[in-house]
């Protein structure tokens, strides 16, 4: 080819090229025109009206800071619901990194409500140190279950989270030594398939123990205890994000397969009832405890939001009516600021009583009434780090549930895209493209590994308050900065303001 024709080719390509620019600049104009057109005649958006076509870029600018707030703009200690440091920590305790600090510590120890530990003159030596000792629930069972596992992975339903978080868990959780809550979407081959110690949750709608909606199947039931895996039941009342309101699972996340887990129609709101339908009061719940332990031959217990606290002194005011043998096995108690897939704003902003002052009443209430021995109790609710779970142990949970901790340790990165199919990194997706990011036998040891060093390091802050396992921690230990800047140890608390003291002096 001479210089002439590769010349008139060049022309030629360049003439194309500028007509495809000046074709795209039109349609580029013509769009502009229509978006404007349609934005100042529209009366719905006044800032789109009033700053057509670039109004529209508060829309993307939201949607974007969710994602990017966390990087460029919040700080280390002032994010909701987990700051920067709370993620922090779990990522590098899930990677098995160092979690040692340099310097200093960023955290304010002035606010109120601040938690502080007491440490020991004479700190346990490591030659004097125990293994956290095992603790056996339901011992009266026909199969008891027997742990020492103090930090376990809380209820998330395969429904809201996907197939292979599920699969991480479990196997993560079996590698732990610790146990894998169901969530109350049912029971799936995923969650047994990593061999995980399993606690079946009941939900209000009792997916997968029901024959319609709501109404308990006793041999559905006990085929479900039939699996040795499954080794506890847990019956809920409510959750912290959203006390008073069943389960809610979009339309966009029920798919064919958790359809029929759940026994519901595919693409359609998941939406349990608010209550159990067959629990009209303190007595009927303990019925229902008998029924499903009587079916099942292992523990069972309840799981609940603290609000109105005389309905818990009327729990116990029943169970001694009727002999401890009557009490539920265990009691989950759930803090206000939960988490959840998806929740009615009401609800998770205003409802329910947080677990510091919850805990502390319930453990209380149940030593008033004599039956401290005889349930065991489970603090739940954004409970990730170990200060945190060495506190509930202080105040007197026998063991720890997180959910969240061990969705940061499967890669959540806090995006808040639960309640959509849009997870970014596959925790609470249906998407197949995006479940692609979640390789469950990496995320299996990240679990696992969290898991393990959370209880590790619940071990060192017991050594250094002098104790020699994480269970010997007393409220003695541990004191909260009150408002005028001193602090006060948790045990000193008065008479009068302990749940049933009322009742106990009269």
């Amino acid at each position: 080819m001479d210089l002439g024709s590769l010349s008139g080719y060049l022309t030629d390509a360049l003439l194309v090229l500028a007509g495809l620019f000046v074709l795209a600049v039109g349609l580029l104009v013509l769009v502009l025109a229509a978006l404007y057109v349609a934005d100042v005649t529209q009366t719905r958006h006044a800032i789109r009206r009033n700053y057509p076509v670039i109004g529209r870029l508060r829309y993307l600018f939201e949607h974007l800071g969710t994602f990017f707030r966390q990087y460029f703009f919040a700080m280390d200690r002032e994010e909701l619901p987990f700051n920067r440091e709370q993620r922090s920590w779990v990522y590098r305790a899930a990677k098995d990194l160092d979690t040692t600090v340099p310097f200093g510590s960023t955290r304010d120890l002035r606010p109120a409500g601040t938690v502080l530990f007491v440490n020991s003159a004479f700190p346990t030596l490591d030659r004097d140190s125990v293994p956290a000792r095992p603790i056996t629930l339901g011992p009266d069972c026909p199969r008891p279950y027997t742990t020492a596992s103090f930090f376990n992975v809380s209820a998330m339903s395969f429904g809201a989270i996907s197939k292979p978080a599920v699969r991480a868990l479990s196997k993560g959780a079996a590698l732990a030594g610790c146990w894998l809550n169901t969530g109350e979407g049912g029971l799936t081959e995923w969650h047994l398939k990593g061999g995980a110690d399993i606690v079946f949750q009941i939900g209000t709608a009792k997916y997968g123990v029901c024959g319609e909606v709501g109404v308990l199947d006793e041999g559905r039931l006990a085929r479900i205890a039939a699996e040795d895996q499954v080794r506890m039941f847990e019956i809920k009342l409510s959750q912290g994000a959203k006390p008073g309101k069943g389960g809610i699972l979009p339309a966009a996340k029920v798919t064919e397969e958790i359809a029929a887990i759940r026994g519901i129609p595919a693409g359609r709101d998941s939406v349990s009832p608010n209550r159990h339908l067959d629990t009209e009061d303190v007595g009927d719940l303990l019925d229902l405890v008998a029924r499903v332990r009587r079916v099942t031959g292992k523990p069972t217990g309840i799981k609940t939001v603290i609000g109105d606290e005389t309905w818990i002194e009327d729990f116990c005011g029943e169970i001694v009516a009727r002999g401890a043998a009557a009490a539920p096995d265990f009691i989950t108690v759930d803090s206000a600021d939960g988490g959840t897939g998806a929740a009615p704003a009401s609800l998770i902003d205003f409802v329910g009583l947080p677990i510091q002052e919850s805990l502390p009443l319930v453990v209380d209430t149940l030593e008033a009434h004599g039956l401290r021995p005889r349930i065991k109790v489970v603090a739940s609710g954004k409970l990730i780090n170990p200060g945190q779970v060495a506190w509930a142990l202080c105040v007197g949970a026998d063991f720890v549930a997180s959910a969240r901790g061990f969705m940061f340790a499967l890669g959540c990165i806090q995006a808040l895209q639960c309640n959509k199919n849009t997870c970014p990194t596959g925790v609470t997706t249906h998407d197949p493209q995006l479940q692609k990011g979640l390789d469950p036998v990496d995320k299996a040891q990240r679990v696992a590994s969290y898991a393990r060093n959370v209880m590790h390091e619940v071990g060192v802050i017991a050594h250094s308050c002098g104790v020699a396992e994480p269970h010997g921690l007393r409220r003695c230990h541990c004191r909260v900065v009150q408002a005028d800047g001193s602090s006060r140890s948790l045990d000193r608390r008065r008479p009068e303001a302990t749940p049933g003291a009322e009742r106990r002096r009269a």
